[in-house]
């Protein structure tokens, strides 16, 4: 008796769950989409099958909680009941996280939590060890006070030995760090425990790769305006209007889509590469569109110059981790050109992690040291000068410039170490210039491309994948 009472309450709880998700009936049907009939954890959902395989996923703690305390107060009896009113006005269990605001958190939002971890019986090694790993997140939520989340954040990565750069804004964090196995474990473990990031962020959001807190020179922490940088007020296009997230095994069905009925010429879908161009230079998925921008903070300058390229299209977005489609997607949507807006769930990283050689050919670019992670051997990119395959950047050697080079190990040795003739003649230059005299920053690399690139792609070009 106890075991199905124990069921029945499990079951009623992840009911109470899923409907506190439901969309009113007047929100379902955004301009150019499908009915969404669910939202949770920024995602949309339009099937029963899909809401309910996700809260079982990730919401599996939420719904034993919830059903453990609707079982207490069964034990408790009817004293019990006021206590439980109170903490959900239809009477039923309160969603996790709250009732009310995103994802049924209460308008004010929890406060922050500045404990730091106990790390009294790791050993100094257990923390500073080079094999490590390198993680990726992000979570978007609402933060009250980002100056108090800024000092957490840099005292806990100084606490575990932890490199890297970490954004903080009004609308959430994001962040990639690097450290010991040990390290990184216990960050996730905290992170996951704040009580800002309940219910939100969870252990699949993190993305990592083999690496440690040696592919970052610092650690670098602060407030910023976006915890991504398009540019745009978060206020005016914000990450709730976002579209629909795709999973890993989703998107590889959907672009296997695509590919087919391009190849045949009949395809409405563009697979559109979020990212800037040295990323996607050195790896993309089969048949994107790579808009050839330096900074994601041109994106909203290109939709706006090719808004008809995209006009009834059903548009595929990815990029590394998946924060840069979050404010891009909405960003398009905002336009109501498009027919549908997807976008592929954890990013490229997350996409690998289950196809190495799926759709995705070439390697990974990263803002770190490395530059790049590898999933296959496929070399999709040329060296600068002489024309080979190649795919390891370097900065330029010319002290006045930031950009990134394609050299093979033949030409470096031959000096071809800059990222273009003019950057090669000023590198002579610098050791033999007068004290204080200063170049101006510019290279054929920044002067002949132009800002915000408008696409000349004919529909045949599109149908055919290209």
């Amino acid at each position: 008796a106890l075991v199905t009472g124990g069921a029945c309450g499990a079951f009623q709880a992840f009911s109470l769950f899923v409907k506190a998700r439901e969309e009113p009936a007047a929100a379902r049907c955004p301009a150019g989409g499908q009915a969404v009939r669910w939202r949770c954890c920024r995602q949309a959902f339009e099937e029963l099958s899909g809401i309910h395989r996700h809260v079982a996923l990730q919401h599996a703690g939420d719904i034993g909680q919830q059903a453990g305390l609707a079982a207490a107060g069964q034990r408790a009896g009817p004293a019990a009941k006021p206590a439980a009113a109170e903490a959900s006005p239809s009477g039923g269990p309160a969603p996790a996280g709250g009732a009310g605001g995103l994802n049924g958190r209460s308008r004010g939002g929890p406060e922050i939590s500045c404990a730091l971890p106990d790390t009294s019986r790791l050993s100094h090694d257990d923390l500073t060890s080079k094999v490590g790993e390198v993680l990726l997140y992000y979570c978007y939520c609402e933060v009250k006070d980002p100056e108090k989340l800024c000092a957490w954040q840099k005292a806990l990565c100084q606490h575990l030995h932890l490199t890297g750069k970490v954004r903080v804004a009004s609308e959430g964090i994001n962040g990639t760090v690097g450290g010991s196995k040990v390290a990184t474990n216990l960050y996730i473990e905290v992170m996951l425990s704040q009580p800002l990031f309940k219910g939100i962020l969870c252990q699949e959001d993190f993305k990592s790769s083999a690496g440690g807190a040696h592919c970052f020179p610092d650690l670098r922490v602060g407030v910023f305006k976006e915890i991504v940088p398009m540019g745009i007020d978060p206020k005016i296009v914000s990450y709730k209007e976002t579209g629909i997230h795709l999973s890993p095994q989703e998107f590889h069905r959907e672009v296997e889509q695509y590919l087919s009925q391009a190849s045949q010429g009949q395809s409405d879908t563009i697979l559109l590469d979020c990212r800037n161009f040295y990323e996607s230079k050195i790896g993309h998925f089969q048949g994107c569109l790579a808009p050839d921008i330096r900074k994601f903070s041109y994106f909203p300058s290109y939709v706006d110059e090719n808004l008809e390229l995209f006009k009834d299209k059903r548009v595929l977005m990815y990029c590394t981790g998946g924060i840069r489609c979050e404010r891009g997607s909405a960003y398009l949507r905002s336009k109501a050109v498009c027919r549908e807006v997807y976008q592929l769930k954890g990013g490229i990283h997350k996409y690998l992690e289950e196809f190495p050689n799926g759709f995705y050919r070439g390697k990974l670019f990263v803002f770190d040291d490395r530059y790049a992670i590898c999933s296959n051997e496929d070399i999709i990119s040329a060296c600068r000068y002489c024309g080979t395959l190649w795919d390891q950047y370097k900065l330029c050697s010319s002290q006045h410039c930031r950009q990134l080079v394609l050299t093979c190990p033949s030409c470096r040795n031959k000096g071809l170490t800059a990222c273009c003739p003019v950057c090669q003649e000023k590198e002579l230059k610098v050791a033999s210039r007068a004290p204080g005299q200063t170049l101006k920053e510019e290279c054929e690399c920044t002067r002949r491309r132009p800002r915000v690139p408008i696409e000349h792609v004919s529909q045949r070009m599109l149908d055919a994948g290209k």
